[in-house]
């Protein structure tokens, strides 16, 4: 089973794919990065270039599956509103594509990769390399945010992924 995993944003977007064989002990990373848009492009343009990331990603991998962060409340509510539009715009071309949506919030994702839900980010860093085989060392916090977001899916959703 194929899994795209993303940490939502608009100016970064944490990307992986991540894989699970029948008989692997581990979920491998196929893809991962960190995508970026330009702050001096329109809003919409950047939307319009992560869907098109997005929909290129899943015709050359083929995920089945969608995992996404929930979003959460922040003090900057400008902010919050670009990322739930970029979201929007996220969830719409996978489901456009066939994938099946989950979201996580951050709780479950650091119980999923620590075991602690007041884990600190640094402890979710760390367990990253330990639970997955991963090729190349990510240095983004975007783009293991994604791994971290594929691996709590994994876990989350055993009885659904075989």
């Amino acid at each position: 089973m194929k899994i795209l995993a993303i940490d939502p944003g608009y100016e970064r977007i944490g990307i992986a794919i991540l894989e699970k064989k029948q008989g692997d002990k581990k979920e491998k990373v196929l893809y991962s990065e960190c995508f970026k848009t330009s702050s001096k492009l329109p809003f919409t343009e950047r939307l319009l270039l992560i869907g098109k990331k997005v929909e290129k990603i899943i015709k050359k991998y083929n995920p089945k599956v969608l995992a996404i962060e929930k979003l959460f409340f922040t003090t900057n509510q400008k902010t919050a509103m670009g990322v739930a539009e970029a979201r929007g715009a996220i969830i719409y071309v996978c489901k456009k594509n066939g994938l099946q949506i989950f979201e996580y919030t951050p709780l479950q994702i650091k119980v999923a990769t620590t075991g602690y839900g007041k884990a600190r980010k640094d402890m979710v860093m760390d367990m990253i390399p330990k639970l997955v085989t991963i090729n190349t060392i990510k240095k983004g916090d975007d783009e293991l945010d994604a791994i971290a977001i594929g691996i709590t899916c994994f876990a989350c959703e055993k009885n659904i992924l075989k």
